[in-house]
């Protein structure tokens, strides 16, 4: 009897599942893409599975056909196929870290930083940034929006964003000036603001009727046509300076006009008027006499009174000749006043028969002794 003992049977396993694996991970390492722990045959033992890869490379995915294959000392096989799909959908990550939310007054916002990226699988990233801003040109705060936008080669795509909210705090110091009405020249309103500001507002006249040309304000523009003015256009003016920038706001200054460089001809301060009146023929202090406006062409009209109100003298046309003579309202010696104390009232008439000046009016002291 012959009795033939052989092995036509080929071994048994089981495959590992499919798989999808990202780029980045390693697909010959069998602790993620499976392995073969069940290898069986009906004779031979101690068999391990091996297997073969066949890459078909894509840009973003790429597939490969595993081939395992369990073969016994028979040469009995048995091959299966695991199919590992390798793909990119993570987006590019970035590298380091940034503050998403930020806090500051308008004047130490920070700069954009200098983000780096980085991709698993791509070599080639695409990065948009923006900016946006809820400033509106006014003293409110605001919030400054930076986004970065990348992308890979496959269209995985991120958003990093940045949020500043923005405290405004623009107040800028300025200073006043005063300046004399008559002169003729620019002057430059951004003198009066003091440290850094931006120089791209605008000013504008709120209180006085002024005109200016940009920034320049001349105190002359304000004299008429014969360069005259009134008092009531000294005083003060008030320029208000409207600025935008990362601090928007405003700045007022004011400018004060005076009459100081007019020198007026014939004016109030010119007037002298004798103080006392001696009537004792010594040559000194003989006469009342108003002075200093003898070339005004001025009439001078004159009146004096005792102390009880009654006038002793009119004049219409005074010719500084009043030495104390009496008049019917006083009583003394010799056709003289009674040494005393009397007060005047003086009139300065120009040519139309206008007063030129305010009334002067004041004590006297008369001696006849």
């Amino acid at each position: 009897q012959t009795i033939t003992i052989q092995d036509t049977t080929a071994p048994t396993f089981t495959v590992p599942a499919d798989i999808t694996i990202e780029c980045d991970v390693d697909p010959s390492d069998l602790n993620l893409t499976g392995d073969v722990t069940d290898e069986a045959d009906n004779c031979s033992t101690n068999l391990e599975a091996t297997f073969v890869d066949e890459v078909d490379q894509g840009d973003c995915v790429s597939i490969i056909t595993r081939v395992w294959t369990v073969t016994d000392e028979c040469d009995n096989a048995t091959a299966l196929i695991q199919t590992i799909t390798i793909q990119d959908t993570t987006a590019p990550a970035l590298v380091g870290d940034l503050e998403e939310e930020i806090n500051v007054v308008c004047s130490d916002i920070p700069e954009v930083p200098e983000l780096v990226f980085e991709d698993a699988c791509s070599s080639n990233m695409t990065v948009d940034f923006n900016e946006t801003s809820t400033l509106d040109g006014t003293e409110m705060d605001y919030i400054i929006i930076r986004d970065w936008f990348v992308s890979d080669d496959c269209g995985n795509e991120a958003i990093y964003t940045q949020t500043i909210n923005v405290t405004v705090q623009s107040e800028i110091p300025t200073d006043d000036a005063d300046l004399c009405i008559a002169e003729d020249f620019d002057f430059d309103l951004f003198d009066l603001l003091l440290g850094d500001y931006d120089i791209d507002g605008t000013w504008s006249v709120t209180s006085g009727n002024a005109t200016i040309d940009g920034s320049m304000f001349n105190p002359s523009s304000l004299l008429d046509i014969n360069g005259g003015f009134t008092d009531d256009q000294l005083g003060d003016y008030e320029f208000t300076y409207t600025y935008g920038g990362e601090c928007p706001g405003t700045a007022t200054v004011i400018i004060t006009l005076n009459d100081e460089c007019v020198v007026l001809p014939c004016g109030q301060e010119d007037v002298v008027i004798s103080k006392a009146v001696t009537a004792n023929f010594d040559g000194i202090n003989e006469f009342f006499t108003i002075s200093g406006v003898e070339d005004c062409g001025f009439v001078i009209q004159l009146q004096i009174f005792n102390r009880w109100g009654a006038k002793i003298y009119d004049n219409s046309n005074y010719q500084n000749d009043w030495n104390a003579t009496a008049s019917s309202a006083s009583i003394g010696n010799s056709n003289y006043v009674p040494t005393g104390t009397y007060y005047y009232v003086i009139k300065l008439i120009d040519s139309t028969g206008d007063l030129e000046l305010r009334p002067f009016t004041g004590p006297i002291y008369v001696s006849t002794k």
